[in-house]
């Protein structure tokens, strides 16, 4: 196999209380990279369409992440040219730079016969991950490649789960078009917690894991809270609390922020309910003067996929 087309899924991580642990994949949006086998060596970014982002192989994402795989497979001659679609925005909070990585491992390991499991290919992701913000986590990546909810059990040593995706479960996402970096994100947040917070929170992703085997809804939505990140991150956000507080009155069982923002995610159960928060969503920004995209997506189960 010389070329390979692949669709990598944008992603919400964190999960409200999940921080760099948890994360799920979406339908949409999604990246496209075209991924050719070259007899030139070396890595190349041939094009990248929709975002204004490096071309030179050690400075993007995509290219990092392959030469971490090339260096295992212990062939970094090998030739590699990339093409890139950019449908997610860098810097939109839901996995821009997860989706490069991710695309380019899972299709240049198709090119070499497979090589690797898809596991393998989540710590190779990573290290576009620490190019993009300084911290090579695993929350984006991990479903962006594994599809469906991921939980990252350790980093040292490295450890991730798949999680169960129960059947009705469906995400709606708003993408203020604004910008916050993540490495500006993490800044900001406090470098201890108190006991009481911490107890809080470690009970809510037990009770959230717990949730989404027992298809209990109603427990998913007492644990979508957040006591550590999100009170310090939702000042980023235009009109967070209220679009929070509306959401959940129209049906949502309950969200916040993705990854680092500035994009806000909702679960709902069952189609109808996430489009009825779709419409809510533009009922609080539509007054707002800020340009925004709105999603409506069941959980992605495959993670990144062959489509050409």
């Amino acid at each position: 196999m010389d070329s390979i087309k692949v669709f990598a899924p944008g992603t919400v991580a964190n999960v409200a209380c999940g921080f760099d642990v948890i994360g799920l994949a979406l339908d949409a949006p999604g990246d496209e990279m075209i991924l050719r086998r070259s007899s030139e060596p070396g890595i190349r970014i041939t094009a990248i369409h929709g975002a204004d982002l490096p071309l030179e192989a050690s400075r993007n994402v995509a290219g990092v992440a392959v030469q971490a795989l090339l260096q295992k497979y212990e062939r970094p001659d090998i030739g590699i040219e990339i093409e890139i679609f950019k449908n997610i925005h860098p810097g939109s909070g839901i996995g821009s730079s997860a989706a490069s990585s991710a695309g380019a491992v899972v299709g240049v390991n198709h090119l070499l016969g497979e090589p690797f499991t898809k596991k393998q290919l989540v710590r190779f992701a990573m290290e576009g991950e620490r190019l993009a913000c300084g911290s090579a986590h695993a929350d984006n990546v991990a479903p962006a490649i594994l599809g469906g909810f991921t939980l990252v059990r350790s980093y040292r040593p490295l450890d991730i789960t798949g999680l169960r995706t129960p059947e009705h479960l469906w995400v709606t996402v708003i993408h203020p078009q604004i910008e916050v970096k993540t490495s500006d994100a993490r800044e900001i947040l406090k470098q201890k917690v108190l006991m009481t917070d911490a107890i809080r929170q470690w009970g809510n992703v037990a009770a959230l894991v717990a949730g989404l085997y027992q298809d209990d809804y109603e427990l998913i939505s007492r644990s979508l809270e957040d006591v550590i990140v999100e009170p310090v991150r939702a000042i980023l956000i235009p009109a967070f609390h209220e679009l929070k507080l509306k959401c959940k009155e129209a049906g949502a069982l309950g969200g916040g922020i993705s990854g680092s923002g500035p994009s806000v995610f909702m679960l709902s159960k069952g189609e109808e309910n996430a489009r009825k928060v779709a419409a809510t969503m533009d009922s609080v920004y539509a007054p707002l003067g800020v340009d925004y995209k709105i999603y409506v997506s069941q959980i992605n189960t495959a993670g990144v996929k062959v489509i050409d």
